[in-house]
């Protein structure tokens, strides 16, 4: 299995581990879509910085 394939699986394990808790902390639909659209943004930037650099 080559890096790229590894990461994204460790990826969707830590996002399975850490959904449940992010939906029972935001339970309250407009602060849940708050915090989603933030994590978002930060994903976003993050990969568009490492797509820069690569």
């Amino acid at each position: 299995m080559n890096d790229d394939a590894l990461s994204v699986v460790y990826l969707i394990l830590v996002l399975a581990l850490l959904l449940p808790g992010f939906i029972y902390a935001n339970k309250n639909k407009k602060e849940f879509f708050n915090n989603l659209f933030i994590w978002i943004l930060i994903i976003g930037i993050i990969a568009i910085i490492i797509k820069f650099f690569n």
